[in-house]
């Protein structure tokens, strides 16, 4: 081979080997200069699925903060909103357990966004993964409630039950110290009956509404006569109307019938007729009415007695709550006859509701479904509430055994 070739073949050999080391230096130079692809943490099917059926509020959030999977209770209690967990609290959770990793709790209280009731929430937050966060939100305003009632329930039934054994106790001593005097005797005697019927009617009272509130009463539910309920509720009133020399009268439609309970509907037109005689004045008069309104019956209570002040009105239907409490020694009230009927009537369907002027009287109106049938109410508090300012100019027309008592 001649030198031309050879050196040709050099340079031809040269060059592809430049190019080589060019084109390997741009390879290695590019590899340097791109960034790694970062996998994008995605929620995992079955873990979707998973918290899918929940029925806690559950929002998986990305080390972004990025919301990732949210139930629809989180949206319905305004923890997400688009793909952003807008909770402080719960923010501050998730970067407490993205830091060290520990699962966390927490109660929440969570204003309404339209200024309704504030609900609480409890907050369990943990970690999903390598990135992932997994927050689960407990509404627990129902339980909460619950408890403050029950609370609110033992602290009362405690104070109402010390007033009459203390009672008791401090007329038996005051016996024993006037042993040999028997009109003083006699005289403490008598107190210490009245104490513990006092103290006898508030434990039937409690059990009756414990047992309301424990379990469904209308289990096994029958035709109820509103004649003979009317007429039992008169009779258990009448020593005491004879006492205070008060007429209790019935009227209105006979005949008419409700599905329920006997017992309890008996109780409640019962309270409702004591109630009235209780805070009727002497000589004055209390009429009971039953009419039928439609697929509803109706029976009112009219009293001619201290009515109930406006500002106190919506208050009447709680437990152990009296307008004036001052009265409640000599009445013998223990404050639980309205509640008790309140839950009688949400029990049955219907409701209770009061018309009253103070100084004038007060008409309470107890109404019942004929047949409640399976859609039966199960609010608690099915209160409707009428407040005339005036009796001449108010809106209200007094019903029509307020009419009645008015002749």
């Amino acid at each position: 081979m001649d030198p031309t070739m050879q050196a040709g073949l050099a340079a031809i050999v040269g060059a592809v080997m430049a190019g080589g080391a060019v084109l390997a230096w741009h390879i290695s130079d590019r590899q340097r200069h791109t960034l790694p692809e970062v996998e994008q943490p995605v929620v995992q099917a079955g873990v979707a699925a998973v918290l899918s059926i929940l029925r806690s509020s559950a929002v998986v959030v990305d080390e972004s903060d990025h919301v990732l999977k949210a139930s629809a209770p989180a949206y319905a209690f305004g923890l997400v909103r688009g793909n952003t967990l807008v909770v402080p609290e719960l923010l501050d959770l998730v970067a407490q357990v993205r830091r060290d990793g520990q699962i966390r709790e927490s109660e929440l209280d969570l204003s309404a966004p339209d200024g309704g009731t504030a609900r609480t929430l409890t907050a369990r937050v943990a970690p999903l993964g390598a990135r992932l966060v997994l927050a689960l939100v407990e509404d627990r305003t129902r339980e909460k409630r619950v408890e403050e009632v029950r609370r609110d329930f033992v602290a009362n039934v405690s104070h109402e039950l010390k007033t009459p054994v203390g009672a008791i106790r401090l007329l038996a001593e005051a016996v024993d110290d006037a042993s040999d005097d028997p009109e003083a005797v006699q005289r403490f005697a008598g107190r210490m009956r009245t104490e513990s019927d006092r103290l006898s009617k508030l434990v039937q009272q409690i059990i009756e509404l414990s047992r309301l509130q424990a379990h469904d009463p209308l289990e096994k539910p029958v035709m109820v006569d509103l004649d003979a309920a009317v007429a039992t509720a008169v009779d258990t009133s009448a020593i005491e109307a004879a006492a205070k020399e008060i007429t209790v009268e019935s009227h209105g439609e006979h005949g008419l019938e409700v599905f329920g309970s006997q017992e309890l509907i008996g109780a409640a037109v019962s309270n409702l007729v004591a109630n009235a005689v209780a805070y009727s004045g002497n000589g004055s008069r209390v009429v009971v009415t039953t009419r039928s309104e439609g697929d509803h019956v109706q029976v009112s209570v009219v009293d001619q007695g201290i009515g109930i002040p406006p500002q106190d009105i919506d208050r009447i239907f709680e437990r152990f709550y009296r307008v004036d409490p001052a009265r409640h020694r000599s009445t013998g009230g223990t404050g639980l006859g309205l509640a008790i009927v309140k839950h009688v009537a949400a029990t049955h369907g219907g409701d209770i509701s009061v018309w009253s002027v103070q100084g004038q009287g007060s008409t309470f109106t107890l109404t019942l479904p004929r047949n409640p049938g399976p859609e039966r109410a199960t609010n608690t508090s099915p209160v409707e509430v009428v407040v005339p300012a005036d009796p001449e100019t108010s809106p209200v027309t007094p019903s029509r055994s307020q009419q009645e008592i008015d002749r």
